[in-house]
């Protein structure tokens, strides 16, 4: 049985209307208009979208019936669909790749969309340049809030043209597929493909067959692609259901397989820079989270990390970032979980590095009983670069006050002599900065030697942070982060740890709204945020939602 029903023949292409956005959906009539709408408004001179393909993967829901409504009012759209489901994205991908007719395609997510002008300007890099792929920023949109996070921004900053495979080595870090733009002959030409059925990473492994083949690159900074994550939606997509160690277990196969792609190929600096994008995005994001899991899901996931860590060219984990560097040697070097509230904070960005700070012979190591994990380059490097610890002890009361604790790290803070601190607060929805506060830091001397930490003390304006008017509102949240100056009026700036029994919600009087509701609480990284609503109202509706759940 075929199971996928062939769409008829596709309009004629048109120098004007070069592009096949192939849309996947499953279960999603919610969304999937959206996105269908959001590909066929792509159309501008120049560049003209030829043909947006729909493939609907078996859905039970009324996804099928809305992409035939569409199709019947839009010549453009063509809706393939399937009679079993494929149980990941690769195969439905596949499918609308293999009835595109335009000469370049697109790929989009049926609950993402594209914005205005994305075709315009991955199409008209390729031409402009000959290059059979073009690629372009990516936001992650994170809803309700509408708070927009970009997508690896420092690869898109700028327009950029890869030539080699060693230039190309730099877009590793961007395994996205949905924000490029390829020439269909190149795929063809290079037999290039998702992996069929469930797999959970499959933009890995198509990815990496992409770069395998040493293609021209073109960036621009545009904004190509609105990447929508639902984080409370009942079910969440494949690769953010994170929760299970499988999925640890799927990202670590999807990577073994590109880094295949690349020693088949022949292209050795890209598997290296592949072994150390690993250590420093994937190992790092799930280091961060490990704390959060139950014993079963860490030994599990500290058995798979080992295995696969003990395979890495020593090469390539000297080139990865001190964090992820010194995270994989710990992993490596102990048969069991351990250190894990440590670990956190040297997996968060920025990175933390908490104390103990022990040495062995003169170097700076992990901890006394690991002096082979040798935590190399704290000696040299600009003072910016540090992995500094500053601890924030919410004790919110009538004052808001927060006590903040800079630790020394191996003489290095001593040597540069911090003077001050600024806390800056900036709501996580759109980034507003709010009050600044800055206080003089004390030195704590450890006996007569030198001082090993400074103290200082700030009272937070939470008044301000309240949301504006008198009407509820939901909580805001606010990040914290500070800047620690020095003699020489150079500065660190980090997020500090939140830490002591002040973490909870707390009532305060205020003039201006009644009441304060604050609730200071660390993130899953283990930095200090705020959440703040004002009102008495708002308080109504928080304890009408604790006594529902």
């Amino acid at each position: 049985m075929n199971e996928a029903h062939e769409p008829p023949p596709g309009p004629a292409i048109t120098p004007s209307a070069q592009v096949s956005i192939v849309i996947i959906a499953f279960n999603d009539a919610v969304h999937v208009g959206d996105a269908v709408r959001s590909a066929l408004a792509q159309e501008t001179p120049g560049a003209a979208v030829a043909e947006v393909i729909a493939v609907n993967d078996a859905s039970t829901d009324g996804t099928g019936a809305t992409l035939d409504a569409l199709a019947r009012t839009e010549p453009r759209l063509r809706v393939i669909h399937r009679d079993e489901n494929s149980g990941g994205c690769g195969t439905p991908r596949n499918d609308g790749l293999r009835a595109a007719t335009g000469r370049f395609v697109m790929f989009l997510d049926s609950d993402d969309v594209l914005p205005p002008g994305a075709v315009r300007a991955l199409l008209g890099a390729a031409l402009v340049h000959d290059a059979p792929v073009a690629a372009g920023a990516c936001v992650r949109r994170e809803l309700p809030a509408h708070r927009d996070v970009p997508w690896q921004p420092e690869l898109y900053a700028e327009p950029a043209v890869y030539d080699s495979p060693e230039a190309i080595a730099a877009l590793l870090r961007d395994t996205l597929c949905v924000n490029k733009l390829y020439e269909r002959s190149f795929l063809v030409k290079h037999d290039i493909s998702f992996p069929d059925g469930r797999y959970t990473y499959e933009d890995f492994v198509f990815t990496a067959q992409v770069l395998a083949a040493a293609p021209r690159i073109v960036t621009v900074p545009d904004s190509v692609y609105i990447w929508h994550v639902r984080r409370s939606a009942a079910k969440q997509s494949i690769s953010l259901d994170r929760k299970d160690v499988a999925n640890w277990q799927a990202r670590i196969e999807a990577h073994r397989a590109s880094v295949r792609i690349f020693l088949e190929a022949g292209q050795q600096a890209l598997a290296d820079a592949a072994a150390t994008k690993f250590l420093d995005h994937d190992l790092r994001m799930y280091v961060r989270e490990l704390h959060t899991r139950s014993a079963d899901y860490r030994a599990e996931w500290w058995r798979l990390t080992r295995e696969y860590l003990a395979g890495f060219d020593e090469a390539a984990v000297r080139a990865a970032g001190a964090p992820g560097r010194w995270a994989a040697r710990v992993v490596l070097a102990s048969p069991a979980p351990r250190d894990l509230d440590r670990l956190t904070q040297l997996a968060a960005r920025p990175a933390r590095l908490l104390p103990p700070y022990a040495e062995a012979e003169g170097r700076a190591v992990w901890s006394a009983d690991l002096p082979g994990v040798e935590l190399e380059g704290l000696d040299a490097g600009p003072l910016s670069r540090l992995p500094v610890t500053v601890d924030a002890e919410p004790a919110v009361g009538t004052r808001g006050a927060l006590r903040l604790r800079l630790h020394d790290l191996y003489g290095r803070l001593a040597a540069a002599g911090p003077e001050s601190i600024d806390v800056e607060l900036r709501r996580r929805r759109d980034d507003r900065r709010g009050p600044v506060h800055t206080a003089a830091l004390t030195p704590v001397p450890a006996g007569s030697g030198p001082a090993v930490c400074w103290t200082a003390e700030v009272i937070l304006d939470i008044a301000a942070l309240a949301a504006p008017g008198s009407g509820p509102a939901d909580p805001e949240a606010w990040d914290v982060t500070v800047r620690i100056g020095f003699a020489d009026g150079s500065g660190i700036r980090t997020a500090p740890r939140a830490v002591g029994p002040g973490l909870g919600r707390r009532v305060l009087p205020s003039r201006q709204h009644a009441v304060l509701l604050v609730q200071p609480y660390a993130t899953t990284g283990g930095a200090l945020a705020l959440r703040v609503a004002a009102g008495l109202r708002s308080l109504w509706r928080i304890a009408a939602r604790r006594l529902r759940r």
